[in-house]
């Protein structure tokens, strides 16, 4: 039983969409929550097509159906976890009915999802930026959690809640510490015996405070507190929201570094281009979405000026008068290895050989293939969260009565810049912003139209493709394309917790270019 919401599989992670596919071909059943129609949701045994915006308020009316009908695992609730009457007393109000008057999904597609999900031997959730790119996102994934928890689809194989990451190596990204609140392994950078081992380890004092978080980047640039930047493999100005106020915060940076294969449309603002090297010039890791920590192998050297980033790194560090003498990354792996418990028995030896899931505590453990083995958390037991229905940072309104949702087109993944491949460039040139045939045709809007998407934050043209893959009253649109700079009109909502840009709501006008 697969279970994807606020996921476009085959487009964004097109390597589990291929296995979905093959899951599907051996029986597997499928639920599917989204907006628009993707391939899966054409090839699911139930397709909820709910409003934008709405997810807490389907998984509530889930899990309302699933108490009602006795399907819950009590014995999991009662000894892996706590909170769950809170959780029973908030989805009362969750009915068929009134979830449907939230998100438009009729009631007997809540129901029959309901049962496949809750009755299934194993049932696996997937979700990616569909759920977490909202101003509610972690209470989105809370709410998945609960779901979860509910039905003991958790701590066994084919189970559990997959969170699908957004590019090939933001888990090993994320593990090594590159996020402004823990250093390598999670370990919280106000956990004061975690500052203690990397400081005398790196022979420095460290704060004891979290960073800031990207918006917060910005906003501080334009305040004046935040004085320079360095941006590295990263195109902020094309791919965060509100992409106005993302270029007048690096505007007002006293200096910029920006780090990169190609001269981005944020390297063009650069004070200072490093030239990176790609993943076929450097050794190194990537750790997928399952935290199996892979070898990257050098296939060429850097060409041109290039180099690998962590040579860059090091070199820079010399200079500025903290000396590193890696000669190799594995130097490096041995000791974030040294310093994280997650990573303790990883190293390049073991996995030239075979990736190794993480945790792996020692030299000798095999890995982690799933977490929370039989209900055992980390944590000690799972804890539920009572969640409401939350509105989303930006409704339609009179002015702006359409609603805009982003994401990714297969040819172009995320952030790649048509130009640079002449191959993907062929299969789609431009952009094509998906329109209802009833919104169309009110604004007298025809196939492959020029068309004017406007938000209170800018406008941008792209042709229209007239589909009824969107519903009535639904934009959808990619950001890959600089002539039409998606993010300039997308939301500056953000999640309260993980300042995570609302890039899957936001109010728009469509008027007839020209």
């Amino acid at each position: 039983m697969l279970f994807v919401i606020g996921a476009n599989p085959t487009e964004a992670h097109p390597v589990i969409g291929a296995k979905m596919r093959q899951a599907l071909r051996h029986g597997a059943k499928l639920i599917v929550a989204d907006p628009r129609e993707t391939e899966l949701a054409g090839k699911a045994d139930v397709w909820l097509r709910l409003k934008p915006g709405t997810d807490i308020a389907l998984v509530n009316g889930l899990m309302h159906i699933i108490l009602k009908s006795g399907w819950q695992d009590q014995r999991f609730i009662d000894s892996c976890t706590t909170g769950f009457d809170k959780v029973a007393e908030v989805v009362e109000k969750y009915t068929p009915e009134y979830v449907e008057g939230i998100t438009g999904v009729p009631q007997h597609l809540l129901r029959e999802a309901a049962r496949l999900y809750a009755t299934a031997e194993c049932a696996q959730a997937f979700y990616t930026l569909g759920i977490t790119e909202h101003v509610c996102g972690t209470d989105n994934v809370m709410s998945l959690a609960n779901l979860v928890m509910m039905t003991g689809n958790i701590g066994k194989p084919n189970a559990g809640l997959n969170p699908m990451r957004g590019q090939n190596n933001v888990q090993g990204a994320c593990d090594m510490g590159a996020l402004p609140n823990v250093f390598s392994g999670y370990q919280k950078v106000t956990d004061a015996a975690a500052r203690e081992k990397f400081e005398k380890a790196w022979g420095v004092k460290l704060p004891d405070k979290a960073g800031l978080m990207i918006p917060d980047m910005f906003d501080a640039a334009i305040s004046g507190d935040l004085k320079a930047l360095y941006v590295m493999g990263e195109d902020p100005v094309k791919t965060d929201s509100d992409a106005h106020h993302v270029r007048k915060g690096l505007k007002h940076l006293d200096f910029l570094v920006v780090q990169n294969l190609f001269l981005t449309e944020t390297a063009k603002l650069a004070d200072v281009v490093l030239p990176g090297a790609s993943f076929a010039e450097k050794d190194g890791t990537f750790t997928n979405t399952e935290r199996r920590v892979q070898r990257v192998r050098k296939a060429i050297d850097p060409i041109g000026n290039s180099r690998a980033d962590w040579r860059i790194i090091r070199d820079l560090s010399n200079k500025m008068g903290y000396p590193m003498s890696y000669n190799h990354p594995s130097e490096i792996m041995d000791e974030m290895a040294s310093l994280s418990p997650i990573y303790g028995g990883v190293s390049y030896d073991r996995i030239d050989e075979k990736g190794l899931q993480w945790p792996v505590p020692h030299k000798d453990h095999p890995g982690t293939p799933y977490l929370h083995d039989k209900g055992k958390f980390s944590c000690g037991k799972g804890a539920f969260q009572a969640i409401e229905h939350q509105s989303p940072g930006e409704s339609p309104d009179a002015e702006y009565p359409l609603l805009l949702t982003t994401g990714r087109i297969l040819y172009h993944y995320n952030v790649t810049t048509p130009g640079y491949s002449k191959n993907l460039t062929e299969f789609r040139s431009e952009e094509l912003a998906m329109i209802n045939p009833e919104d169309a045709e009110r604004l007298n809007i025809k196939d492959r139209n020029m068309i004017a998407v406007s938000s209170r934050r800018g406008k941008v043209q792209a042709k229209a493709w007239v589909t009824d893959r969107v519903p009535a009253g639904v934009v959808w649109m990619s950001f890959h394309f600089a002539s039409t700079p998606t993010n300039e009109i997308t939301s500056g909502s953000i999640d309260r917790i993980t300042k995570t840009y609302e890039y899957k709501v936001c109010a728009v006008k469509v008027e007839k270019a020209g």
